[in-house]
């Protein structure tokens, strides 16, 4: 019996990562039919997230299915709940993607902005591409040094965002009613990005070491599982 659990444990794992580098396809492809008003990549995204929505239901259902007739205790608990937690957000992260996408086809055969707020919302879309990347080597290598470096990219990106309103409201661009509104729209889906980026990476953080604060082992005060 407890060789098929760890079995089962070990598939969800392999789906886990599966789904996170899904993910980082998504959120990079996006990025890039942002920035280059690219109809076929945006496509790839939204079509796409079907199958990280099926793999999600997948994690879900197995581990549900491992919590009510294997009632697992202590490591093994915390294995199947962080998953259970990390596939969720993952999920999340792949329709904020999807609503990046469907943004750029929007405003297709033209970019969703321009001049000063659209080089804003390209370096956000390159900051949460990049965030999501970094999340992606987190699941493979459990290297608790990239937890802080995805909170200081968040940080950054939560900046730009600030950029973003700030251009906005002073009225510093030469924008239309849409344009506008993608922007509001676009600069928060991508900061949402960096923001489930940095709690699934304090989720691995737990389950690498086992310790709700995990900011004690990687020197980051802003590191609470709280």
């Amino acid at each position: 019996m407890r060789k098929i659990f760890q079995q089962e444990l070990e598939e969800i794992g392999d789906d886990l990562h599966q789904l996170g580098l899904l993910v980082s396809t998504a959120v990079n492809k996006a990025a890039q039919s942002l920035k280059s008003a690219d109809l076929d990549l945006a496509q790839q995204v939204i079509v796409g997230d079907r199958e990280i929505d099926e793999l999600e239901e997948k994690i879900e259902s197995a581990g549900i299915t491992m919590l009510a007739l294997q009632q697992p205790v202590a490591t093994d608990l915390r294995v199947v709940v962080a998953a259970l937690r990390m596939s969720a957000t993952l999920e999340r992260m792949g329709d904020l993607a999807r609503h990046v996408a469907f943004a750029a086809r929007g405003a297709y055969p033209n970019h969703v902005a321009s001049g000063a707020l659209f080089e804003t919302l390209s370096a956000m879309a390159d900051s949460a591409s990049s965030l999501v990347s970094k999340l992606v080597r987190l699941m493979e290598d459990h290297d608790l040094d990239l937890v802080a470096e995805i909170s200081n990219e968040d940080n950054e990106l939560d900046a730009l965002l600030r950029d973003v309103f700030d251009l906005l409201i002073r009225q510093q661009v030469d924008a239309n009613r849409q344009q506008v509104v993608d922007a509001v729209l676009l600069s928060r889906f991508l900061e949402r990005l960096g923001d489930h980026s940095f709690s699934a990476a304090k989720r691995v953080a737990y389950l690498v070491t086992g310790d709700l604060d995990a900011s004690a082992l990687i020197d980051d005060p802003e590191l609470s599982m709280d």
